[in-house]
């Protein structure tokens, strides 16, 4: 099956490929995964109303029975019994069908879940930077749930329903042809009223959909950033931007409710019972049918109910499932720009690293560097200098690709690293940044999280040389004590020297440390010095700091301003020949 092809960063070998080119054409390529259980379900839809069909046709013959003789109780009892094992016979099938359909739905859902999860690990920084962390948790949780939804009960019901309402136009010319008029007018009304139904009910779910979104972002946001909030008194700001966007998808929801009260096929099928009724006894006073005739079509019309009041709930469901894999598919076709490339360099990294009139600009801002170029040798350490906003983080984070140059190259061991397999490019560079984030999870899972089969041995070590062994074998628990969610339960040091050892353990080519012991104590800074100067040997280190004492050692110092590179060379040399330089070294003695 066609697929559209998309670039990545991450991805997974795939046992079936979905076609991506348009919502229903995704929707189809996932249900036809499971066609077995597709044919179970239109068989047992079938079947069904088949056998619903045959009790109204059966009660009728019934009454002929009782009309014509008093005493044929075995006629009865021969068509009670048919009526007996036809519906228990239906209610097996009606078992299989259920259980089959709720297996489809759960599998639909498990497969668009991975596929979502994979595609949003797949996704840049530049994507995850600009896409709200709520929204893509409302689309992975609420929007795939609605298409579970969707299929079950949502479109087992509508096939269901559709078979049902053609029992009545195949089994009504047994009794004449002309009865079959009515279920005929009916079934073109009804595709009729279902139709604008439908397209008055679209817009209306997508919004729903659209602004239960946007109020999980809110709370997401607000929950992240409840210490900023608390710090600043702002609880009844955000309380009411709150209740602003809980408004307006309550509005969506009533709305939704307002169309589907407005439902015209109930209006339809009590005009189409009324109707067909009177066809029958007209024919019935001609002496056309006989009155088990009329109740056996009167109760085949009662079939067209089911239909016409299921759909008053499928047919929501199946919107709102529509709109739901709409806003999934739009996340996992969102541009990306960067290419795993597969086929792409992994020979041993050295760490020669050289920038070549590099410029780079967050989507259609500013530049937020420009004209970029030096050359670092093996086993060098760089310090990055400047003030604020002068693209230090930006710079480094351009080595490994987590965001792409705008122009220029960038060559690690003579190879642009656009070239390099990204997997291999990433695992010989480790970041350690001011902001740390770590995984709830072990204190030793997350030494070991670039390296998970690790032995204790290693774990231990890569500790101890960032000096974090001591106050991991203070907790209870030692490496086995899980920390909070982002590390909350410890002190900004603990968690910079964590990262550390995170780092240490990956034995990368290139260290990059983006001021990363800027929360750590002097008396600690001075045993994490000898670690860092220690892990550099060897390796190709970037150290953005504001601490003079690291940038005194380093063996090349850049000093950006503005985006721009304006000086480079060592401590001495730009003591004599940068003022830019002197002017923040200065500053900071």
């Amino acid at each position: 099956m066609a697929t559209t092809s998309l670039s990545a960063e991450f991805t997974l070998p795939d046992e079936y490929t979905y076609n991506r080119s348009g919502t229903y054409r995704w929707l189809i390529s996932h249900i036809l995964r499971y066609w077995p259980l597709s044919l179970t379900l239109l068989g047992g839809a079938i079947a069904n109303a088949a056998l619903a069909a045959v009790v109204p046709i059966l009660v009728g013959q019934a009454f002929e029975v009782v009309l014509a003789s008093e005493n044929d109780t075995k006629t009865l009892l021969t068509i009670a019994m048919t009526i007996a094992a036809t519906q228990i016979f239906r209610g097996v099938l009606q078992f299989g069908r259920n259980f089959s359909a709720e297996l489809f739905g759960q599998k639909l859902e498990k497969d668009i879940r991975e596929e979502l999860y994979t595609s949003l690990l797949g996704k840049s920084m530049t994507f995850h930077s600009l896409q709200p962390v709520g929204d893509i948790m409302a689309r992975a949780t609420n929007d795939v749930r609605e298409i579970n939804l969707m299929f079950n009960p949502g479109i087992n019901l509508v096939v269901g329903s559709a078979i049902f309402m053609f029992m009545p136009l195949i089994f009504a010319p047994r009794y004449d042809p002309y009865l079959a008029i009515t279920p005929a007018l009916y079934i073109v009304a009804y595709i009729i009223a279902i139709r604008q139904y439908l397209r008055e009910l679209a817009p209306v779910t997508a919004e729903v959909r659209k602004s239960f979104g946007d109020l999980n972002s809110r709370l997401a946001e607000a929950i992240d950033g409840i210490e900023t909030v608390k710090g600043l008194s702002q609880e009844r700001s955000e309380v009411h931007r709150f209740w602003t966007n809980a408004k307006r998808y309550r509005d969506g929801v009533i709305h939704q409710g307002d169309i589907e009260a407005r439902f015209l096929p109930l209006l339809l099928l009590a005009i189409a019972n009324a109707g067909g009724l009177l066809h029958a006894l007209i024919l019935y006073s001609r002496g056309i049918l006989v009155i088990g005739d009329v109740i056996a079509y009167f109760g085949l019309l009662q079939l067209l109910g089911f239909p016409t009041f299921v759909s008053l709930f499928a047919y929501s469901q199946v919107s709102l499932g529509v709109a739901g894999a709409k806003r999934i598919l739009e996340l996992i076709n969102r541009e990306n720009d960067l290419d795993q490339n597969i086929s792409g360099y992994k020979r041993p990294m050295r760490g020669e690293i050289e920038f070549k009139d590099v410029s780079y600009a967050y989507g259609r801002d500013e530049p937020a560097l420009e004209n970029i170029s030096f050359c670092v040798e093996p086993g060098q350490t760089v310090a990055i200098v400047g003030q604020t906003g002068t693209g230090k983080t930006t710079l480094v984070k351009l080595i490994n690709r987590t965001y792409d140059v705008s122009a220029g190259q960038i060559l690690v061991d003579g190879v642009d690293v656009r070239d390099w397999n990204l997997e291999s490019l990433r695992r010989r560079i480790s970041i350690i940044e001011q902001d740390i984030f770590l995984f709830s999870r072990t204190i030793s899972a997350n030494i070991n999280f670039g390296l998970q089969e690790a032995s204790p041995e290693l774990s231990l070590q890569a500790a101890m040389a960032a000096q974090a062994d001591e106050f991991i074998k203070d907790f209870p628990e030692g490496y086995d004590t899980i920390i909070g969610e982002r590390g909350v339960t410890l002190s900004g040091g603990q968690r910079q020297r964590l990262a550390l050892a995170r780092a240490f353990l990956t034995d990368p080519r290139i260290l990059i440390l983006d001021d990363s012991t800027s929360a750590i104590d002097s008396e600690t800074e001075d045993n994490i010095q000898r670690a860092i100067y220690a892990a550099a040997q060897g390796r190709t280190t970037f150290i953005i700091t504001h601490r003079l004492s690291q940038i005194r050692w380093a063996d090349l110092i850049l000093v950006l301003r503005q985006g721009r590179l304006v000086a480079a060379g060592s401590h001495e040399d730009l003591m004599d020949t940068s003022e830019a330089y002197r002017r923040i070294f200065l500053e900071r003695g």
